[in-house]
């Protein structure tokens, strides 16, 4: 129609767990349990060593993307809450994504951490209760020797290394069926300290780990 000035739609954004996503790196992790974490071996069926869970968690993305937006180079903060053993869910859990996301990736990273997309995070959306929030902030990730770091904010501080083996190199869970990935490195924590959403938490000394991950979804 001649004088017709109306703006083209954009087109709805796609819904989560539609979209194909894939990220690959590394997970570290600190948990309160005072030796290696039983979750790993059990599959979630043996309760924490303190009854209760309570952990942080950084990711480190070297490549990834959802739908068309590059994940690669971004990093991601986890605070993560179990009341007892992880299979019976009624967690509590919230994430922090990297500042520099754009607020594609930002959207993205949400809905994979939170299970929405489906795939191998998916689980989330059954286990997790009480999805506390999700915001921006500044996160490093580092590497120094073996040590690894994370700091978000002000929220988590976080220092872990691995556990030295008879050898000298790193002791190996190999081979599990551990959701995050087969082979879990065993680490302890040189810090692990959480002022966050209320919780004040310090795990120096406490269960730790380290995951090469190469998550994907939606899935089938």
């Amino acid at each position: 129609m001649d004088g017709d000035t109306t703006e083209p739609r954009a087109a709805p954004a796609a819904e989560p767990g539609t979209v194909p996503w894939r990220i690959r790196g590394e997970l570290i992790l600190n948990c309160n349990c005072t030796v290696f974490c039983p979750c790993v071996i059990s599959l979630g069926n043996h309760p924490p060593t303190e009854g209760t869970c309570m952990g942080w968690a950084g990711i480190r993305i070297d490549e990834g993307h959802y739908g068309d937006s590059d994940l690669g180079g971004l990093n991601v903060g986890l605070l993560l809450e179990i009341p007892g053993r992880m299979a019976r869910g009624n967690w509590k859990a919230a994430a922090y994504v990297d500042e520099r996301a754009d607020e594609a990736a930002f959207d993205g990273l949400v809905a994979i951490m939170s299970g929405k997309a489906r795939g191998t995070t998916g689980l989330f959306k059954v286990l997790v209760s009480e999805f506390l929030g999700a915001e921006r902030a500044p996160i490093v990730f580092e590497t120094e020797g073996r040590t690894r770091r994370l700091m978000v904010g002000k929220a988590i501080q976080g220092a872990i290394t691995p556990v030295a083996g008879a050898d000298g190199g790193e002791v190996v869970a190999a081979n599990t069926k551990y959701w995050m990935g087969p082979d879990i490195t065993v680490a302890q924590a040189d810090k692990g300290r959480v002022r966050a959403y209320g919780r004040v938490w310090d795990f120096d000394g406490r269960s730790a780990e380290i995951c090469q991950i190469d998550w994907s979804g939606p899935g089938k």
